[in-house]
């Protein structure tokens, strides 16, 4: 279900800033506010267009959202602290925690939140050998190496 409510929410930001373009361009007399005119096949393109909109729609949540592993030696329960703060420097906060034991975290600023349609959700659970974390990968492989370097002395 959460595929689907995401993949609905980037059709809908990707057909919202399609319109907005068009619109600036007709209103501001670049492209002829006639729909047959502005577009080669008129209606029939703009379908095409929105097919294609929902096809990489359908898509991007398969290629944006993921899951990365964190290698540290330790107890998790010890290293918790040292994640909050790695979190903090990288302006997430604690959204929760899952009854598994993961903990979530996500964006501080309400404008950065919404510019991700509030899938700045960033989970991250104690696996063997370190912790494992998920979210939306442009954001991860920050977040990621942000408590690598916390948690591991790489000679430093």
């Amino acid at each position: 279900m959460t595929y689907l409510r995401r993949a609905l929410k980037y059709y809908l930001q990707i057909c919202l800033i399609f319109i907005v373009i068009i619109g600036i361009l007709m209103l501001s007399g670049m492209v002829s506010k006639d729909v047959e005119i502005a577009f080669r096949n008129g209606w029939t393109s703009i379908l095409w267009i929105a097919g294609l909109f929902a096809v990489m729609s359908f898509a991007y949540p398969f290629f944006g959202y993921g899951k990365r592993n964190i290698h540290v030696k330790g107890d998790p329960a010890e290293l918790w602290a040292e994640v909050d703060k790695a979190m903090e420097s990288r302006n997430y906060v604690p959204a929760g925690v899952t009854p598994e034991g993961a903990r979530r975290y996500h964006l501080s600023s309400p404008v950065n939140r919404a510019s991700r349609m509030w899938e700045d959700t960033i989970t991250i659970a104690p696996v063997l050998g370190g912790f494992q974390a998920e979210g939306l990968v442009r954001d991860l492989s920050r977040v990621v190496m942000t408590i690598d370097h916390k948690l591991n002395n790489y000679g430093n």
